[in-house]
């Protein structure tokens, strides 16, 4: 695909995952359902590009939460980050998204980094090593053990 020329957008792509798809990961799912802050960590990990741990994420999250109950005030800008990122449509405002339907957007925006490669659980270095071996074993040509000097 070739950048787009000065001036000109490029057009926002669709969700992997719709905003109610939370069973296509069932795992996932009930872990944000009993425990929200470790999705969000995990997410806010990756979008952060690991400048935010998951621990820190997690904890704001849950602190948030606890006091206020209002966590998706702080989750929704994450959502937006996201969607810069990877150039996603904005369906709905990600702050009403959040309000709304907190879990399922968070169950979906794990589900969308999963679906563009990255293990959220993983974090950011462990995706970063992974791609890093998944690109050696890719580079390395295959050696014949037949071939001795």
């Amino acid at each position: 695909m070739y950048p787009p020329k000065a001036g000109q957008e490029l057009r926002p792509t669709v969700w992997s995952s719709g905003l109610f798809g939370c069973f296509k990961d069932f795992s996932t799912c009930c872990v944000t359902c009993f425990c929200p802050c470790i999705t969000f960590g995990q997410i806010a990990e990756i979008v952060d590009e690991g400048s935010t741990s998951c621990a820190f994420g997690g904890a704001v999250y849950a602190v948030l939460c606890y006091f206020t109950g209002f966590a998706c005030c702080y989750s929704c800008f994450y959502r937006k980050k996201m969607r810069v990122q990877f150039n996603l449509e904005e369906t709905c405002t990600d702050c009403v998204v959040h309000w709304c339907c907190e879990l399922c957007a968070l169950c979906q925006e794990y589900r969308e980094l999963k679906s563009r490669g990255y293990d959220p659980a993983l974090g950011w270095i462990g995706n970063q090593q992974k791609q890093e071996r998944e690109m050696g074993s890719a580079m390395t040509p295959p050696v014949n053990p037949n071939m001795a000097r």
